[in-house]
């Protein structure tokens, strides 16, 4: 019987190492096999880029169809007074730029720098309030959302800006695709640090004057979360941006990357709260999220309606 099982056992061992084995290999040929033409695309010019766009967005919204049952539901959960067809309409607007922001995004592998400024800029007003704090040696937390070309958005602030930027991610699993990912977003000097390092990671640099940005947005665990009503459905918040802000008391900046026209986007900067220490248990979160709220009601196509940010209930306490 311990000899049977044992045998069992080491033939499920066997099959489960050459699966995890193979899994690795089609992962690795298929980064080696696509990577070439990610960068034949990051080297086309923009007119032939959103043109080839175009040809994408029938490919994913017409034949696969990617997630459209979740951004359809997403949408009607959002905006309750809006007609079947206004949703249909704004749904078709969002895989538009969906495609528009997946091929920018491959973009920056060869994006020249007077390039990226070009297509995304900043207000006066935002750039003000960055040199503020760089000028008074104050460190900053940057709370954004997943609206706008957020990618495009990091890279700018590196070019025309004094302070060194942090940007808080998640490492992907496939390390090859990682490895690109982050080679995108560090090309021009921005800096990463892994969501489970981060406190660690911004107290050992309070020395330095720098911008840690946090995409807000996310969809947290929902025990521990802070719960609110966002786009009128509860939803959950992460809470290490406000209780980081809370204990490091470093003044919270709220940005929005805002799109102009097609390919070109403005990032527009304010200061939400100047001392964090001295705010109650929420108060950040909610004004970060309500001013979210408000950018995505104005324009509701840049958002990222694709991510199952609702698949979480409120506990019942």
């Amino acid at each position: 019987m311990n000899n049977a099982f044992a045998n069992h056992n080491l033939i499920y061992c066997g099959f489960k190492y050459l699966w995890t084995t193979n899994q690795h290999s089609v992962s690795t040929l298929f980064y080696y096999i696509t990577l070439p033409f990610i960068y034949l695309l990051s080297l086309l010019p923009f007119p032939l880029l959103y043109l080839f766009s175009d040809g994408v967005y029938v490919l994913i919204y017409y034949v696969l169809g990617y997630r459209k049952e979740v951004v359809a539901a997403n949408l009607r959960n959002a905006f309750p007074n809006k007609t079947d067809k206004e949703l249909h309409k704004l749904r078709k607007e969002f895989y538009h730029y969906l495609c528009d922001l997946f091929l920018e995004t491959f973009k920056t592998l060869t994006i020249s720098r007077t390039a990226m400024i070009k297509h995304c800029g900043f207000s006066p007003e935002a750039l003000s309030v960055f040199e503020k704090y760089a000028k008074e040696n104050k460190s900053i937390i940057l709370v954004m959302g997943h609206i706008g070309n957020w990618e495009w958005a990091g890279n700018s602030y590196t070019i025309l800006c004094k302070s060194q930027l942090y940007v808080i991610y998640h490492p992907l699993r496939d390390k090859h695709f990682n490895q690109l990912i982050i080679n995108m977003r560090t090309r021009f000097g921005t800096k990463l640090i892994t969501m489970r390092d981060t406190f660690r990671e911004m107290v050992s640099k309070r020395s330095e004057v720098n911008v840690t940005a946090f995409i807000a947005d996310q969809t947290p665990p929902p025990e521990g979360a802070y719960w609110t009503n966002f786009l009128n459905q509860d939803t959950p918040i992460f809470q290490g941006t406000e209780k980081i802000a809370r204990k490091l008391n470093y003044p919270v900046v709220y940005a929005l990357v805002k799109r102009v026209k097609r390919g070109h986007y403005l990032i527009y900067a304010e200061t939400l709260v100047e001392e964090p220490a001295k705010t109650g248990e929420g108060e950040i979160s909610e004004l970060h999220t309500r001013r979210l709220e408000k950018d995505i009601i104005a324009q509701p196509e840049t958002w990222l309606w694709s991510h199952r940010r609702w698949k979480h209930k409120r506990p019942q306490h």
